[in-house]
């Protein structure tokens, strides 16, 4: 026995990619429909806040009468929409600048694009991919009018037409928002010059009071070094390699001083010696004389 064809209508169409295929019909006066393919957007590479992985649907082949604006409306049946982003081809979130209203940007082509739809809750994707694709969705309503052809034209061209009112509104707006972004570069410029600033002033009372204490670590010509008391609290530096040299420096002249001083030792010990030497030679020499003096004396008192 055959299945029912109710059975079949609620059957969702899956194609290669993961891709859910749904039906777009433009107005219940036409039969002909047109298939969009959407998907859950997961792609880590494209991981920003404009499109959270768990609430942003991509949609692929959106026919050219369909605007932000529609998609929105279209997709909000499933639930609340809270954003919808067109574009060329798909590719990373880009922000150039601010927004500007339409009298400044120039007329897109109409073409077939796709679409990044973020929804405020992550269950609606899956209503979204599990609606039949034999149940198409209704894109100009009698609430929601849709223009093509000749009506599109007039349309487009009574929008052409700018109000004073709203393009003075518009200007006032951009100006506003160019001010606001200029007196943030501007304090963003002072901010960086008064840290450069101070950062400077620093090195330079650095490098002055590391000259200072190497010149009060030169010894004067008496080889005597000025000892002063540092501020209390304060922590010892590590030596460097010009405070390493000047200590060696230092140590050289005390040693050869020391070596000098020995030399003067040793030789006044050694002119003591021959002193003392001298002196104990005159001694024995006159104890001989008065031995001589002594055996020659003829005076005999007995």
């Amino acid at each position: 026995m055959a299945p029912s064809r109710s059975k079949h209508a609620n059957q969702t169409c899956v194609i290669p990619g993961g891709f859910t295929v749904l039906s777009l019909q433009f107005s219940t006066d036409i039969v002909a429909q047109h298939k969009i393919c959407v998907k859950e957007h997961r792609v880590r590479a494209e991981k920003t806040t404009q499109r959270p992985l768990d609430r942003t649907l991509f949609v692929l082949n959106i026919p050219p009468y369909c605007s932000e604006g529609v998609i929105k409306e279209l997709f909000s049946q499933f639930g609340p929409v809270q954003s919808v982003e067109l574009r060329e081809k798909p590719g990373s979130f880009e922000h150039s600048g601010p927004k500007l209203a339409k009298y400044f940007t120039p007329a897109q082509k109409q073409r077939f694009r796709v679409g990044y739809i973020v929804f405020q809750k992550a269950i609606i994707i899956t209503a979204v991919k599990s609606h039949p694709h034999d149940v198409p969705l209704v894109v100009s309503t009698e609430q929601q009018p849709v223009w093509t052809g000749l009506q599109k034209w007039i349309h487009q061209y009574k929008q052409s037409f700018a109000q004073p009112d709203k393009l003075q509104e518009a200007v006032d707006t951009f100006m506003q928002d160019y001010d606001t972004r200029k007196e943030q570069v501007r304090f963003s410029s002072q901010l960086f010059i008064l840290v450069f600033v101070n950062v400077l002033l620093f090195l330079t009372q650095e490098a002055e009071r590391q000259k200072e204490e190497a010149e009060e670590q030169l010894e004067d010509e008496e080889g005597w070094v000025k000892v002063t008391r540092g501020k209390s609290g304060t922590k010892t530096r590590p030596h460097s390699e010009v405070s390493n040299q000047k200590a060696l420096q230092k140590e050289s002249r005390k040693r050869k001083r020391k070596e000098l001083m020995n030399f003067y030792t040793w030789q006044h010990r050694n002119t003591q010696k021959e002193h003392i030497a001298e002196l104990r030679k005159k001694f024995e020499e006159d104890k001989q004389r008065i031995a001589l003096l002594r055996a020659q004396r003829k005076f005999r008192p007995y």
